[in-house]
């Protein structure tokens, strides 16, 4: 059976909104951003080699901005004729519904205001299990199992249809990642708030027999004690 690997990258640098916890800001990526994406092509061809791997030539990406636009370069750096990108809703990052892009104190006062809801527990933006009480949002969890179903399913017709070793890449988002990577048993649920994921450096999964996977290369990026969560 045909060795298949999922490469998890996130997005390059982007302009990113001060203190407004959506991550569905609709933002290109800055030059840093485009610098790293460009940097890209050169990493993924070298770990193919290492695992004797084919680049399979459809680039799952998230439809965010700085996303496709990682994606696109990449795709464009590895040979633009070749490598095409396929849009995917389902990797997104994690949605907070209603309260988009708008800042962490106009969603505070929102909540206050509404006789419905208790106030915000404290550190509720890097809370797992937390969901905000507006129309459309969602946990990190629940970010993280749609992202592991669509890697699933992209990876079971992957092994099932291809005779060659292959790395298929996806593009998104640090921590509907790191959620995915634990509903996938590739991380321990307290690892979660320990690691995050550099800019443009992939993380390589194995998907294996009975929907086990296991982590083969890349490094996650430790985070510092006092880091913020902006992922």
């Amino acid at each position: 059976m045909a060795k298949v690997i999922a490469a998890l990258i996130r997005h390059g640098d982007y302009q990113q909104l001060a203190d407004t916890p959506s991550a569905h800001q609709p933002f290109p990526l800055t030059k840093k951003g485009i610098a790293q994406a460009n940097a890209l092509a050169g990493l993924i061809e070298e770990q193919g080699t290492l695992l004797n791997c084919q680049i399979n030539p459809v680039i799952a990406s998230s439809r965010l901005l700085r996303a496709w636009q990682t994606a696109n370069t990449l795709a464009q750096s590895l040979n633009s004729a070749k490598y095409s990108v396929q849009e995917y809703t389902d990797l997104a990052e994690r949605g907070v519904g209603s309260a988009a892009n708008l800042s962490i104190q106009q969603i505070t006062d929102t909540v206050q205001q509404d006789p419905r809801y208790s106030n915000l527990p404290k550190g509720w933006k890097s809370d797992s299990h937390f969901c905000l009480p507006f129309q459309g949002a969602e946990s990190l969890l629940d970010a993280g199992q749609r992202v592991a179903n669509l890697l699933q399913t992209e990876m079971q017709v992957l092994q099932q249809q291809n005779q060659a070793n292959q790395i298929k890449i996806f593009v998104g988002h640090g921590a509907s990642f790191r959620h995915a990577a634990y509903h996938l048993g590739v991380l321990q649920y307290e690892q979660i708030a320990q690691l995050s994921m550099f800019h443009c450096q992939p993380i390589f999964i194995e998907y294996q027999a009975e929907n086990n996977w296991q982590h083969i290369a890349g490094a996650w990026k430790v985070r510092s004690e006092h880091s913020q969560f902006t992922d």
